[in-house]
């Protein structure tokens, strides 16, 4: 019969077409993990990995067999989730996925709170970008992700937990009150300054700003908002700027305006994602009503507002 170690190993194997990293991730030898595999495809009798100098590939075969194997540990480990955490809420291990674009603005206000309101909890943290989150969330290495929504995603169930504005950011020399300026003047050109490809936050911007606005900017994208606030703050241009970053991004001394938008602005949905699957449902929702209530604590604006003048504006046309 075969095992689940076995699973486990090839699953690994699958994911990284490298035994070397398949062994580490595993916490096993090289040859110890290979030994394994050769046992899994005599148990199966069939192969399951071509065998190249320097690169290792799945026959057609393997392929199947790994996404087969992927699902029964899934369940495997859905079933370890039911039994060691039904009796008690957030307890034990979690591990939890965050956007960089959230993770260092509301997780220093979440973390101590869930602390004091379950001490029982081990969350290990994890911070990528969103589909990176997305794949081992789907692959079991994640729990659970806090990530802006909506999401595209077989398998998956959200919860919508806040909203988080955008203002509009500009240099304080650009002449924000002067004759002419208008927020499509703001956001069209070259003047827009994002974040780099693969963050949503930047395509959450781009469809604000419309294809017709966007489509001739220059293909312009920084790693993190700390560098892009430095960049307006210099007069480079200017950017939509989550309120949920300003209390952390935003500097007294920084010569910048802020715009905020009129009903209906622009903003992004948070929330949490989770496989459908998984039995930690009532975990799940008992963590994002933490998170929720730091991200609708309503002090984002106000400490902005204490640092720099907030401009009402219309919306563009």
């Amino acid at each position: 019969m075969i095992t689940l170690k076995q699973l486990r190993y090839f699953a690994a194997v699958a994911r990284h077409r490298h035994f070397g990293r398949a062994a580490q991730e595993c916490h096993v030898s090289q040859p110890a993990l290979s030994l394994q595999i050769q046992e899994l495809e005599a148990q199966l009798g069939c192969q399951l990995v071509e065998r190249q100098r320097g690169a290792i590939a799945l026959t057609e075969t393997g392929r199947e067999i790994a996404e087969r194997a992927r699902r029964i540990l899934l369940e495997a480990s859905d079933l370890v989730d039911h039994a060691r955490h039904r009796p008690n809420l957030l307890s034990g291990e979690l591990d939890l996925g965050v956007i960089p674009s959230i993770a260092p603005y509301l997780l220093p206000a979440a973390l101590p709170m869930l602390h004091r309101r379950h001490p029982a909890l081990g969350l290990r943290l994890r911070e990528s970008q969103t589909n990176t989150l997305l794949d081992e969330l789907v692959d079991g290495q994640l729990d659970v992700a806090l990530m802006s929504l909506p999401i595209d995603r077989s398998g998956i169930e959200t919860l919508p937990l806040f909203d988080d504005p955008f203002l509009l950011v500009i240099p304080s020399d650009a002449g924000p009150k002067g004759a002419g300026f208008t927020p499509e003047q703001a956001l069209s050109g070259d003047n827009l300054l994002l974040l780099e490809e693969g963050h949503c936050l930047r395509d959450q911007a781009l469809s604000f700003c419309g294809p017709t606005r966007s489509g001739s900017r220059r293909q312009y994208g920084a790693s993190s908002l700390s560098t892009i606030m430095q960049m307006v703050a210099n007069g480079f241009g200017t950017t939509l700027m989550p309120a949920m970053a300003l209390p952390i991004e935003l500097r007294p001394e920084m010569p910048v305006t802020l715009f905020a938008f009129t009903a209906p602005g622009p903003r992004r949905s948070i929330g949490l994602v989770w496989r459908r699957s998984s039995p930690r449902r009532q975990d799940f929702e008992a963590l994002g009503a933490v998170l929720a209530e730091v991200g609708q604590g309503g002090g984002t604006l106000s400490a902005a507002a204490a640092r720099a003048e907030i401009i009402s504006l219309p919306m563009p046309r």
